[in-house]
């Protein structure tokens, strides 16, 4: 069993008691969310695909703690101009368990 949700405006695919990373959202670690925007769900009879979202579907986790991804580095530089810049960035995620599908 599993459904594809969107989180955020990313498309994610989720099964239960599955770990997702997803952008940074609103809520204390241990606190329960809910996604409504399911666009497949699969649950083993049949697959039900939304158009543009399956209806009375829903998808419940629960947040276990924000982190923050891998180091990005961004390098701008213009040639014969003496001009380089160097930053980094590390974008933050929200740590997901998958409940329920429904």
């Amino acid at each position: 069993m599993y459904a594809i949700v969107d989180i955020a405006g990313q498309q994610l695919k989720v099964s239960k008691d599955q770990y997702v990373y997803a952008p940074k959202m609103e809520g204390e670690t241990g606190a329960t969310v809910s996604f409504d925007k399911v666009l497949l769900l699969d649950n083993g009879k049949g697959v039900e695909v939304g158009a543009p979202l399956v209806k009375g579907a829903k998808v419940s986790g629960k947040i276990l703690e924000h982190v923050k991804g891998d180091k990005l580095i961004v390098f701008k530089k213009k040639r014969r101009k003496g001009y380089a810049v160097k930053n980094g960035h590390r974008q933050q995620y929200t740590k997901v368990q998958i409940e329920s599908i429904g």
